[in-house]
């Protein structure tokens, strides 16, 4: 039988088939795909070929299907292990708050250039409009015009006035999409106020650091009620490491750098220390912002990006 991945939990996997029965499906001996080593070979969305069991509603997978794309990041605590946190993504939104928790800048750019290089459309979604103060929201205004100017689609939403929720839901009709940021940005409430069947549930800001609770433990695929659209809400994530790629193809995945690669001297230009190099001029002319080149050269340089250590000082 054939069916969709939607909950893994690292050793049992919900799958659904397409007449919507689902099987609590479990992989036998070892999965290799294609050399990947991944902290878990099975992830959200992908589609599997399974071996049902006797009388029961269990499953042995015996085969992954191709995968369409993903979305991956360096494992935590297995620096050389890739964590697949869902497969075959039609969108993806990334919540980003201003406060309770901060998203800082690097931590976009490093899942924007994951988006890019796995080519899924990604859209920004600045959550929480409705606890800014005025110059928390020029801040906002500031930070969408930059993305927006780079290409990427920017929208100001609030999961508790409903600001702009029919635009989201109107870009999720029907396709698979992904939510995801920092726990604590909203994603579970964000869907709720779209589909408030779901009742996905939510918690309360950590007082320690007025960082979010992990309210969502493993990503989860949600079956939505108009024109066969689908969710997966996935766990908070601190940080974003980046994996599998060569420091020449970098540059590629950021778009206004892209554009403007052709200009360069050399073909193979880094954008650091060649001369004339035109992503280095734009940027002296204000054409790319400061905080992208410098997220460029964080991942150019292999530097890991954690959300504790660049706020609080933390290890």
């Amino acid at each position: 039988m054939t069916g969709t991945v939607y909950k893994s939990t690292g050793s049992w996997y919900a799958v659904k088939t397409d007449e919507g029965r689902l099987f609590d499906c479990r992989i036998k001996g070892k999965f290799r795909i294609k050399g990947i080593k991944s902290t878990s070979p099975v992830a959200v969305g992908d589609v599997v070929d399974f071996e049902p069991e006797t009388n029961a509603d269990t499953g042995i997978i015996t085969r992954i299907h191709d995968r369409r794309n993903y979305i991956v990041r360096r494992s935590v605590n297995l620096s050389k292990q890739k964590h697949i946190i869902a497969a075959n993504i039609d969108l993806v939104f990334l919540l980003v708050t201003l406060k309770n928790p901060l998203t800082l800048t690097t931590f976009i750019d490093r899942f924007l250039v994951t988006a890019e290089a796995y080519d899924i459309k990604a859209v920004l979604l600045f959550n929480k409009a409705d606890q800014y103060d005025d110059e928390e929201l020029l801040e906002v205004k500031y930070l969408a015009n930059m993305y927006r100017q780079v290409g990427y689609e920017c929208i100001g939403v609030s999961a508790v006035t409903g600001k702009n929720t029919d635009k989201v839901k109107e870009l999720m009709r029907g396709k698979v999409s992904m939510f995801s940021g920092h726990s604590g940005v909203g994603k579970s409430t964000l869907v709720n106020s779209i589909e408030p069947g779901l009742n996905l549930r939510t918690a309360e800001l950590s007082e320690q650091h007025r960082q979010g609770q992990h309210t969502t433990t493993f990503a989860e695929m949600f079956d939505l009620g108009f024109d066969d659209t689908r969710i997966i809400d996935t766990p908070g994530i601190k940080g974003f490491g980046i994996i599998d790629m060569e420091k020449e193809e970098i540059g590629d995945y950021f778009p206004e750098f892209f554009a403007r690669k052709g200009e360069c001297r050399f073909n193979n230009c880094l954008h650091v220390d060649e001369p004339h190099c035109a992503v280095k001029q734009a940027l002296e002319d204000g054409e790319i912002p400061w905080s992208r080149y410098k997220s460029y050269l964080q991942i150019l340089e292999g530097k890991e990006e954690n959300y504790r250590t660049d706020i609080y000082g933390e290890e």
